[in-house]
């Protein structure tokens, strides 16, 4: 599912909001995620499941070109963890 196939599907189940609206929403929910993120905060979204930024440190990797030593530097990359709810729905299939 693409953010525009989302924007669709919502629209459809809400016919009393415009679709800029709902696209309006969608955006901001998106960007609100993101921005916490930024932050380092923490989003959880209760039965679906939570955002959250780990941290990897600096580290020598390998170029596997070449096979040449390449310095890697730290970086803050974003982790989704399913919530329970999440999980159990994804597993009674």
């Amino acid at each position: 599912m693409t953010k525009s196939d989302l924007i669709l599907i919502l629209a459809e189940k809400n016919p009393h909001l415009y679709q800029r609206d709902v696209e309006r929403i969608v955006a901001t929910v998106l960007d609100e995620i993101t921005a916490a993120l930024a932050r380092g905060d923490r989003v959880e979204l209760r039965g679906f499941g939570a955002f959250s930024v780990k941290h990897r440190g600096a580290r020598i990797g390998r170029n596997p070109r070449t096979g040449e030593s390449v310095r890697v530097s730290e970086k803050a990359v974003p982790y989704f963890k399913t919530g329970k709810e999440l999980r159990e729905r994804l597993n009674a299939i």
